[in-house]
């Protein structure tokens, strides 16, 4: 199948945003991909709840660890969003088929990656004293400004 994007997500740690991510994923017709050591099971109640009755139509792949998901994904275009980066996320030109990329609620996407990957990061830019946005808000945001990008609506 061909998807419009595909949203990675790190180690997420909270189903309900899990959930709602994967609403989203079905109604922009994305595939969803969960990196690592989860925080919750996927047979979680909350993850059920927060996705609704969607879930049955969402394609979402697990893999162990970030060095499985490149290697079965080594012809993506990758686009990790994370605070600070290398640049905002409305100055990218987005493409149908980009893996956007984000990390766990607690600790963002690791260094490690985020080192090797800088040119391909991106912000959303926040005013005030918030140092972050909730991750299925961030999602959103990236996923449509993508989708406005590629003229999916």
């Amino acid at each position: 199948m061909r998807y419009n994007l595909h949203v990675v997500l790190i180690e997420p740690q909270i189903p309900y945003n899990t959930g709602n991510i994967g609403r989203l994923c079905v109604a922009t017709n994305s595939k969803l991909h969960l990196v690592g050591k989860l925080g919750f099971s996927l047979n979680d109640k909350y993850l059920k709840r927060a996705g609704l009755d969607y879930w049955s139509f969402l394609d979402y792949e697990v893999y162990k660890n970030f060095e499985e998901f490149v290697e079965r994904n080594k012809n993506g275009r990758f686009i990790f969003v994370e605070s600070p980066a290398f640049k905002l996320y409305t100055e990218v030109s987005y493409q149908e088929g980009d893996y956007l990329i984000f990390g766990s609620e607690d600790y963002g996407i690791p260094s490690e990656i985020i080192e090797k990957y800088w040119e391909n990061s991106v912000t959303i830019p926040m005013f005030g004293p918030v140092r972050s946005l909730n991750l299925s808000s961030s999602v959103a945001v990236v996923v449509y400004e993508a989708l406005r990008q590629i003229k999916k609506f």
